[in-house]
């Protein structure tokens, strides 16, 4: 026992109630209720849905007005096909789900303004280092303190674009999947200043809208696109070498690994000029890395402009819509 200041006694059963007390006042002083979602574009509308959905105020934020209207219409759009599944045979409640989900939502084109009563600030823009780290840069000198940044980067390291704020314990990577309704995985990524309290935090917030979240450390790719990519340009170095066509490699691992697509229809669907901005990243940034060379017929094809379903062509053709 301890003999307090004042007087009292702390029994070891007294020390343990009071810090389960803590801990409980702390989780509940730290709830993710405001969320802002900085890029309107597929990946930020989507993210921006699953958290509205789920109760959570959400702004979208883009300097664009025309990405936002069309991000809010697209996230309409999507809510009122799972208000029909969730609510088929209930027309009042689908209509309540669909109100309720979209009141939470608010756009805006002013960042420092958005990010005034947030409490996770969640960055979907372009892959560019230097445009995240001066983004979230401005944000670090607005944001409340308890205010939680995050990336949703595919590629590039957290701790670098961490490194342009003064919140390294409260910054880590989340990274969702498109489409980001439908996908239900989360990776979570924390550097090595992300404290305990912030990556409890998000690792609840991601279970509260509905994703099983996984945890990785701040390596190339994290898990799914450090295995994704380097699969899919050995496919390509493998149509190069002239050893198969890349309708039967794309037939062999779906038929023979059980994929849902093959290689070269996931990289059209993903986008070439995306795959090759990843794998020149990590080229550039681990050039022993055999896994990580350059493929010179992608190279080619993104030259071409042919960057996969969104163009029309890619290794493959398709008819535009």
């Amino acid at each position: 026992m301890a003999v307090t200041r004042m007087g009292l006694l702390r029994t070891p059963y007294m020390m343990a109630s009071f810090r389960r007390n803590l801990i409980t006042s702390n989780s509940t002083q730290m709830a993710i209720k405001n969320v802002v979602v900085i890029g309107g574009g597929l990946m930020g509308s989507g993210i921006a849905q699953v958290a509205a959905q789920n109760g959570q105020n959400v702004t979208i934020v883009d300097l664009d007005q025309k990405v936002l209207d069309k991000a809010k219409n697209s996230i309409n759009i999507s809510l009122q096909r799972i208000a029909k599944k969730l609510f088929k045979d209930d027309s009042v409640k689908a209509e309540k789900f669909l109100s309720d989900s979209m009141a939470h939502v608010t756009l805006s084109t002013n960042p420092e303004q958005a990010v005034n009563q947030s409490d996770l600030v969640v960055e979907a823009i372009v892959e560019k280092l230097n445009i995240k780290q001066k983004l979230f840069q401005t944000l670090d000198a607005v944001a409340p303190t308890h205010t939680v940044f995050a990336s949703n980067t595919s590629s590039l390291p957290i701790g670098e674009i961490a490194q342009s704020t003064n919140r390294k314990d409260r910054f880590v990577g989340l990274h969702f999947f498109n489409p980001v309704p439908v996908m239900k995985l989360l990776e979570v990524i924390r550097i090595p200043e992300t404290s305990d309290d912030t990556y409890n935090l998000v690792m609840e917030w991601g279970k509260s809208i509905g994703k099983q979240t996984v945890t990785c450390k701040d390596t190339p790719g994290f898990i799914v696109n450090r295995l994704l990519v380097p699969y899919m340009m050995e496919a390509v170095r493998l149509l190069e070498r002239g050893d198969a066509t890349a309708r039967d490699i794309d037939t062999a691992m779906k038929l023979g690994a059980g994929y849902p697509m093959g290689p070269f229809e996931l990289l059209d669907y993903v986008g070439l000029d995306t795959s090759k901005f990843i794998i020149e990243g990590w080229a550039e940034k681990f050039p022993e890395n055999p896994l990580f060379k350059p493929v010179p017929t992608l190279n080619q094809l993104v030259e071409e402009g042919k960057l996969g379903m969104k163009t029309g062509e890619g290794f493959y053709k398709y008819q535009k819509k």
